[in-house]
């Protein structure tokens, strides 16, 4: 049993209902004057009596529930960093909206021991119209430090943040990256005793991305605080959680070690990895993104570009993604992370990656893009497709993790030793062919 004064938070049976309204698929093709007059006086109707109750007010003729967490419980212990997974739409971000008291649970409730600050957007708690100057004291005011303490931390944060020039701008003026650094830089320094980080991160560069994990471990290792992280990047929260939860369909699937519990995300059986045809297709319905770009189709090909799930590896690996796209944008990044079974990131590529002149052609409607693996690069073993695409540092449009598994069978460079030492047909997570010269001195 956890001591009270240890746990710094509770989570007892939260749920969150939503309604949905949606429009009656029995509607004529060609509705009279009549019909709408009618129908939109029903409709303005249910909402006044909605209102007057205090109910939430919902668009169309037919409603529908929707539970987005569904009886969670957990608790978390000061000094400890808890990763939470699971694929979009599992509840990921209505659980840290809770946490924060930016919505409140339909039942259960939550117990917080101690100043909670959150980053969970990109500007979040910025007031547009005030500098950041201004925002960094108002941040420090909400959550409950004196202006002396916020002075205190000043120039560590804005050192941080590295803002110094722009502190005087209003952060309407900021761009996303700055408003993401200034942001993580307030939470994290203005000393809550828990730090909730959702995967806006992603937005910032490499370095940005490496120092707020430093710091993120810093605040639980040296500074004895709580931080709940929310990542894609498995490698991340492999690296900085003590244990994570998996969240699916709003529900608890496994709480416990990290790596266990990336296993288990990651499991074929449970979340749809594909490891025998080589390809996964969504309806444009169903398909993941937004209104502007939706992912229709990932396929993992041979040279003679036949998808299959298993691959040699002295010859090349083609991944295939399709996309639609309803608009140009010159900042779109197509792209995907190629993991190992255990989950560690071997490379994310971008078509970015290239010189402006190489990168392919959008086009409005149907894209289809191949990236190239080339052949004695992977080792053997199951390797997983995660396909990233967004606008360069504002946001993920699709952000899919392990659609494809495939396999690949080691080829070049085989010892028969290695049969009765391990499993693995090499070590290392990658069995690249160099070049070896003799060298004359």
């Amino acid at each position: 049993m956890r001591s009270a004064l240890n746990t710094a938070l509770i989570v007892e049976n939260v749920s969150k209902r939503y309604l949905i309204g949606h429009q009656s698929g029995q509607r004529e093709q060609y509705p009279t004057l009549r019909d709408v007059i009618a129908r939109e006086a029903r409709n303005f109707g249910r909402r006044a009596a909605d209102f007057v109750r205090g109910r939430q007010i919902v668009q169309g003729d037919e409603i529908e529930e929707f539970w987005a967490l569904k009886d969670v419980s957990f608790e978390v212990s000061r000094g400890k960093v808890v990763g939470i997974v699971g694929r979009n739409g599992a509840g990921k971000s209505t659980l840290l909206k809770i946490l924060s008291s930016i919505i409140e649970p339909t039942t259960g409730r939550v117990r917080i021991r101690g100043r909670i600050a959150s980053l969970l957007d990109v500007g979040t708690g910025f007031h547009p119209e005030l500098t950041g100057r201004e925002n960094i004291y108002l941040n420090g005011a909400i959550l409950g430090m004196t202006k002396a303490e916020v002075s205190r931390k000043f120039d560590e944060i804005v050192d941080f943040a590295s803002v110094d020039k722009f502190l005087d701008t209003p952060v309407k003026r900021f761009s996303s990256g700055m408003a993401v650094r200034l942001g993580f830089a307030v939470a994290a320094h203005l000393e809550p005793e828990i730090l909730v980080v959702d995967e806006v991160l992603a937005v910032g560069d490499a370095e940005f991305q490496s120092r707020c994990l430093g710091k993120m471990h810093a605040v639980a290792t040296k500074e004895n605080r709580t931080v709940l992280f929310v990542s894609h990047n498995l490698q991340a929260v492999q690296s900085l959680c003590d244990r994570a939860i998996l969240l699916d369909t709003g529900r608890i699937v496994m709480e416990g070690g990290t790596q266990q519990v990336v296993a288990r995300y990651l499991s074929a059986g449970q979340y749809g990895s594909q490891p025998s045809n080589g390809q996964k297709a969504w309806s444009v319905k169903t398909a993941p993104g937004n209104a502007e770009l939706k992912l229709t189709a990932v396929r993992v090909l041979s040279p003679n570009g036949e998808p299959s799930g298993t691959f040699v590896s002295d010859c090349d690996v083609c991944v295939e993604l399709d996309f639609v796209a309803r608009e140009m944008n010159a900042r779109l990044c197509v792209g995907f992370d190629l993991a190992n079974a255990e989950g560690i990131t071997l490379f994310r590529t971008y078509q970015t990656d290239l010189p402006p002149e190489r990168w392919p052609p959008i086009k409005i409607g149907h894209n289809s893009w191949r990236c190239t693996i080339p052949k004695g690069l992977l080792n053997g073993g199951e390797f997983l497709v995660s396909p990233r695409i967004g606008i360069h540092n504002i946001a993920w449009l699709v952000h899919e993790d392990a659609v494809l598994r495939f396999q690949i069978v080691l080829r070049h460079g085989v010892s028969p030793l290695w049969n009765s030492l391990t499993e693995a047909d090499r070590p290392g997570l990658v069995a690249p062919i160099f070049d070896w010269q003799s060298v004359a001195h």
